[in-house]
């Protein structure tokens, strides 16, 4: 019987000849990611364990980026904490402030993950990298810790559901109105510790930015991974970036799926998540009589340079509209340099916008754009559950960059062909 990508490289970390769904593996990691809020937990765990040494001081990663720049003494001392342990273990990839990004986009960046890869992170978005044709999932910090001490992960092998897409991407349409559409038709359950393989005629239009965003929220569906098989735009992506050596892996074609979805995308209007929840989904012009208060463009989601370039083109020689407020967060200091160099910034600030160092900031309503009661944003994050941004009567609007700059022009929820013809 033929195994899934998945699969294969459970087995393969495993050392096992195959894996199936439902089996407890122990298995070998190739990465393990903390960062400012879960990594702590993980340090105080792993002294508890009286652990003396990590397993591999270049793959156990730590990215300060949540709370970052510390935005109060608490943040301070967990920044701190990071980087101390950093310092005492002789970390190789520790990444302070100034020379950092959001972890999910700063890892790919620096070729620290690769095709084949088995992935673990204190944080539930480490699906992200399954765009790159890893196995990637979050963890606890506890895992995280035992994972610093031995350098493996026990794990039940999940079972796979095949998303499979077809038809020309619309205008503006991206990765984020995939998956958003994806986790409508769906739920935010109805993927639950399974793997989401995503392929088709789609996908393989798809740039790596997009393809980094439907990865990232998989875990919205209830996901335990995403993934991607490895094509010529992802070893584009990998060349000159990942230095050592990696294994190419594939779903073989007589694989077993709990399910296949297929979805015909061509006809779909740009999609939108609406308060509390992202499978709550529907077209964007169905919410044109929504007034906003605020817009983010970031987050390990959408703060790509594909995301900044699609929001520049709606925002060139445009203001933001009077009652509402912009937010832009490019997701790596590589990407806010190269966002300067291409003159982005300068049509960001020139609208009116707030542009920020890297952090996720907004995202979890930690800094850099809290929403206050009753206030409405439109954002490219990834959740907006109830106070996840901010008060708990505050709302806020899931969508891809072309909608969010566009609600920002016009002040309320609005498709990019209001704004540009």
């Amino acid at each position: 019987m033929g195994m899934t990508i998945t699969e294969k490289i459970m087995a393969q970390h495993a050392g096992l000849a195959e894996a199936v769904p439902g089996q407890i593996i122990n298995a070998k990691i190739d990465v393990a990611l903390g960062n400012d809020i879960t990594a702590p937990l993980a340090i105080t765990a792993f002294r508890q364990a009286g652990a003396q040494t990590v397993f591999d001081k270049d793959r156990v990663i730590l990215v300060p980026d949540h709370f970052t720049p510390n935005k109060d003494i608490a943040s301070a001392e967990q920044s701190l904490l990071l980087r101390q342990f950093a310092a005492e273990h002789q970390l190789t990839n520790y990444f302070e402030v100034g020379r950092m990004g959001i972890e999910h986009a700063l890892l790919p960046e620096r070729g620290l993950v690769a095709p084949g890869d088995l992935v673990i992170g204190a944080d539930s978005h480490t699906c992200t990298y399954g765009a790159l044709g890893a196995f990637a999932t979050g963890v606890g910090s506890t895992d995280l810790a035992a994972a610093m001490i031995t350098g493996e992960i026990w794990l039940r092998v999940p079972e796979s559901i095949q998303f499979v897409y077809y038809g020309q991407l619309p205008a503006w349409f991206g990765g984020k109105d995939l998956i958003l559409h994806t986790i409508g038709d769906i739920g935010v359950e109805g993927a639950r510790y399974k793997a989401m393989e995503f392929t088709g005629e789609s996908i393989a239009a798809l740039d790596m930015d997009g393809r980094f965003t439907m990865a990232n929220m998989a875990i919205e569906a209830g996901g335990k991974n995403g993934i991607f098989a490895v094509d010529d735009i992802t070893l584009e992506y990998v060349m000159g970036r990942v230095v050592r050596p990696y294994r190419v892996v594939s779903s073989d074609p007589d694989a077993v799926y709990a399910e296949v979805r297929e979805y015909d995308v061509g006809a779909l209007d740009l999609q939108v998540a609406c308060p509390s929840s992202p499978g709550k989904v529907t077209g964007v012009r169905e919410l044109a009589d929504v007034t906003i208060d605020q817009v983010v463009i970031g987050s390990c989601t959408n703060g790509r340079m594909e995301d900044l370039r699609v929001a520049a083109r709606i925002l060139r020689g445009r203001k933001i509209a009077p009652n509402a407020r912009l937010v832009v967060i490019p997701a790596t200091q590589a990407i806010y340099l190269a966002a300067l160099r291409e003159g982005l910034l300068e049509i960001f600030v020139e609208a009116g916008a707030a542009v920020s160092t890297p952090t996720c900031g907004p995202c979890l309503g930690g800094h850099m754009g809290v929403l206050g009661p009753g206030e409405v944003a439109v954002a490219t994050t990834n959740r907006n559950f109830v106070g996840r941004m901010g008060h708990t009567t505050s709302q806020v609007y899931l969508a891809g960059p072309a909608v969010a700059a566009a609600s920002a022009v016009q002040g309320y929820i609005a498709h990019p062909e209001e704004v540009v013809s």
